[in-house]
């Protein structure tokens, strides 16, 4: 060892990194390796690129090929650099590296090796210590906007903090914030300006204050080693071999730092797989892992396709997935190839709503626990948090014990709390409630008391915390139709009483049972048998997945899905949401031509299967992109989508009728004791004065005009249209 080394210039780990004399056995680090996880152990020379699948023993592989370099006498310890991205991973891989005799290996995350480096020259290149590093952005991100006179709700200021992330890692300035998201095609959750008016003041706070955030310790260690060739110089003698595991997971700001950490040299091992790329909306992209043999084109590339964790059925679906998959990162799918015995055949089912869809698969894990399968190895994944509760209930309904993985318990949930609180208060005390004044029944109460807390009956646009704030509170509104159907005299206070009790059933103590998870937080775990729900359109993919790289990172979301099953893989969807509800639901386009009974894309039969239930019950929902039907440009706005037209061309909209809705609108509402727009919104009113419809079926196809709408508002709206006088008192509904 060199003295330069010898004398790290970075502290030692406790475990020990003094370097292992290669012992006459190296070779036996390459038992049980497979062909290519061997040919990947021994490709120590060069850049290497390996594409590994699912389930194919990629961290096996790059752990032996360290160790097994390591015990060769190849590379020493302490001059390697394994960088992954959870401090799991990297502690995982710090552990297999110890049983195969290269303990002295530094395995960490992008920021723990470059806030190390920091630390150590910090010193040096600025003087003094390290500014203090800022454990939350939050709070500091709610004074920025208070300073800018922008008020953000709890919710919100989670949105922007992610923003501020997105932006930093992507090397985007505050002022570049709002064209960098139009580029983008990224659904802001608050104005781009706002965002980077807010971006801006939290930088000059951070200033001020002398502190740091994470991204920061990525960002000023670039600055460090771009600035300072005499620094970079050192930490290249210091590393001189570096293994970069998720590699599709990279952001622009993470492949830099490699770059500089890296110099002119191509001792680099980067593994991944660009079928699993599912963080982009965080900077991540596959590009640095698509483009790495052109980057090197010396590069040794070995794919690893055998799959040792799913069974043959199994990988026959999340094969079947990827081939129907479009873009750059499907060209380079791979094609994994199961090496265990076969098993079940993936089970898919088709129910009539939510809850029986939620209650039959909780039927189905209790027969599987009952038959020998643990609990633990069983999971219920879904697209998104507020899908839970469902599944919370029918698990509990059926004596199952469960746990949330990233996610509170739906009871939990702040804005559920919130919601019950104001429930609360509004059965107590109503009577003197002007808001509850003249409300029709009890669902409507419900989604007047609601409206004060966010919810809506539109969607917030894009993803994020709101957009989960709304599903939950949704999710209440939801709760009380259903509980007034199966009880019609129920009041506001027996609602609130049903929610106290489904709480208090919840609230037992976390064990070891079944987890509940959504598939994001599903991404590098496994169990036995996988429950993949809520599988129709809107839901995978997500309704605000409108690009089509957008739908194919959804696509490679459900594959992520289906690769966490060992052995037992099943896939459901509801028909409607609630029990008797209209079947207008449509299974996901992803299971088309995999499913029994479903024709693949682009085939003859198609539509049909992609349809579903749906066409069988006799409608046929719109499919294709929506065209602007004045100058025919693919609409992707949800208000133009309404109008059917671009904002900008010219309407031939009736203004006078339009007037007239909007007074029988006014009416309805205070009748209703709830905002206008609950009744319609002034998009879906422009709709229907410029298409003028005649009768049910075209009033049905504007945008905003669902089935229940359609049924307590339809004969007044088609009325009007045809310049009818209302008669005396509307329709009680």
């Amino acid at each position: 060892m060199t003295a330069a080394t010898h004398s790290s210039l970075f502290p030692q780990d406790p475990d020990g990194s003094q370097f292992v004399a290669p012992p006459r056995d190296a070779d036996a680090v390459l038992d049980g390796l497979d062909p290519e996880q061997r040919e990947v152990a021994t490709a120590l020379h060069g850049p290497v690129c390996v594409l590994a699948g699912a389930g194919t023993g990629k961290t096996r592989a790059i752990t032996h090929r360290i160790a097994y370099g390591v015990r060769a006498g190849i590379l020493q310890p302490a001059s390697v650099l394994a960088v992954t991205f959870t401090n799991r991973a990297a502690g995982e891989m710090r552990g297999r590296l110890r049983q195969l005799g290269a303990g002295g290996v530094q395995a960490r995350t992008f920021h723990s090796a470059a806030l190390r480096q920091l630390q150590y020259f910090w010193p040096k290149v600025v003087g003094g210590e390290l500014p203090r590093l800022l454990e939350r952005k939050v709070q500091l991100v709610a004074e920025s906007a208070a300073r800018c006179r922008i008020r953000l709700d709890r919710n919100e200021l989670r949105d922007v903090t992610g923003e501020i992330e997105w932006a930093k890692v992507t090397q985007t300035v505050p002022a570049d914030y709002p064209a960098a998201v139009a580029k983008s095609h990224r659904d802001a959750p608050r104005d781009p300006a706002e965002i980077g008016q807010i971006y801006a003041m939290y930088e000059q706070l951070k200033r001020d204050r002398s502190v740091i955030d994470f991204e920061d310790v990525l960002l000023l260690t670039v600055g460090i080693l771009q600035d300072r060739h005499d620094i970079a110089d050192q930490i290249r003698g210091q590393y001189q071999h570096f293994v970069v595991d998720e590699y599709q997971d990279v952001s622009p700001l993470q492949q830099r730092l490699l770059e500089l950490w890296m110099g002119d040299r191509e001792n680099i091992c980067v593994v991944g797989d660009a079928s699993q790329t599912i963080y982009s909306f965080t900077g991540a992209t596959p590009d640095h892992l698509l483009n790495f043999r052109t980057r090197h084109p010396s590069a040794t590339m070995v794919k690893l396709v055998r799959d040792y964790r799913s069974t043959p059925q199994v990988v026959h679906l999340a094969n079947g997935l990827l081939n129907q998959a479009r873009g750059r990162a499907a060209e380079h799918r791979l094609e994994l190839i199961s090496q265990r015995d076969a098993g079940p055949e993936p089970v898919y089912t088709e129910y009539a709503d939510e809850p029986a869809e939620a209650e039959g698969t909780a039927r189905r894990i209790r027969d599987l626990v009952a038959a020998g399968v643990p609990a633990g190895e069983i999971a219920v994944l879904y697209r998104i948090n507020a899908q839970s509760e469902v599944y919370e209930q029918a698990l509990a309904d059926a004596g199952v014990p469960y746990q949330l993985r990233g996610a509170e318990r739906f009871f939990e949930r702040q804005e559920v709390r919130e919601a019950g609180a104001a429930l609360r208060g509004a059965a107590r005390f109503g009577g003197n409630d002007s808001l509850l004044d003249d409300v029709v029944d009890l669902p409507s109460q419900v989604r007047a008391v609601l409206s004060t807390k966010g919810w809506t009956t539109e969607p917030p646009t894009g993803s994020g915390a709101v957009r989960d704030r709304w599903e939950s509170l949704a999710a209440l509104v939801r709760l009380a139709e259903d509980f007034v159907r199966a009880r019609p005299e129920a009041t506001l206070g027996d609602l609130v009483t049903e929610l106290d009790e489904r709480a208090a059933a919840q609230h037992a103590p976390t064990v070891q049972g079944v987890t509940l998870a959504s598939l994001h937080a599903a991404k590098g775990l496994e169990w036995d048998a996988v429950f993949l729900v809520g599988l129709t359109e809107g839901m995978m993919p997500i309704t605000y997945a409108k690009t089509d790289e957008q739908v194919e990172e959804e696509r490679r979301l459900l594959y992520v899905g289906v690769t966490r099953a060992r052995l037992h893989i099943s896939l459901s969807w509801g028909l409607s949401r609630a029990p008797g509800g209209r079947a207008s639901r449509r299974p996901t386009r992803f299971l088309s031509g995999l499913r029994p009974g479903s024709s693949a894309p682009g085939t003859r039969g198609a539509g049909a299967a992609a349809g579903g239930a749906a066409e069988r019950g006799g409608r046929r929902k719109r499919r294709g992109p929506v065209l602007c039907r004045v100058c025919g440009t693919t609409l992707t706005d949800a208000g133009e989508m309404k109008l059917m037209r671009c904002e900008g061309c010219p309407s031939d909209m009736d203004e006078g009728l339009y007037e007239r809705l909007r007074e029988w609108r006014s009416d309805q509402a205070k009748q209703l004791g709830q905002p206008a727009y609950c009744v319609f919104t002034d998009k879906t009113l422009m709709a229907i004065a410029e298409s003028v419809p005649g009768d049910d079926g075209e009033l049905s196809r504007i945008s905003g005009v669902g089935g229940r709408k359609l049924e307590r508002f339809g004969a007044d709206v088609l009325a009007i249209c045809a310049g009818e006088e209302l008669a005396g008192e509307d329709d009680e509904s």
